[in-house]
């Protein structure tokens, strides 16, 4: 199953729960989180449902650039960490 690992910096905020899920696709396996904690999203995603631009996501390692549809295919084996930027002085 694809593992999901969000930045601890939400911990602040809200739950973060690690998932694993079968998902195929990126929006999948962020809606599996979403629905274990569901004020998640609105951190991850805006109101449109697309990626916000401070959250970056990796995939196996690599940059996801897909910010809209969210349909970057995963593998069982994939390991999905999503991070925000700081910003701040």
């Amino acid at each position: 199953m694809a593992h999901v690992v969000f930045t601890q910096q939400l911990k602040r905020f809200t739950e973060v729960p690690e998932v694993d899920t079968p998902a195929a696709t990126l929006r999948e396996a962020l809606q599996a989180a979403f629905d274990r904690n569901p004020r998640l999203r609105g951190y991850v995603l805006d109101d449109q449902g697309h990626l916000r631009p401070n959250v970056v996501v990796f995939i196996d390692g690599r940059r996801s650039r897909e910010r809209v549809l969210l349909n970057d295919a995963l593998t069982l084996d994939s390991q999905v960490h999503v991070l925000q930027a700081l910003s701040g002085g």
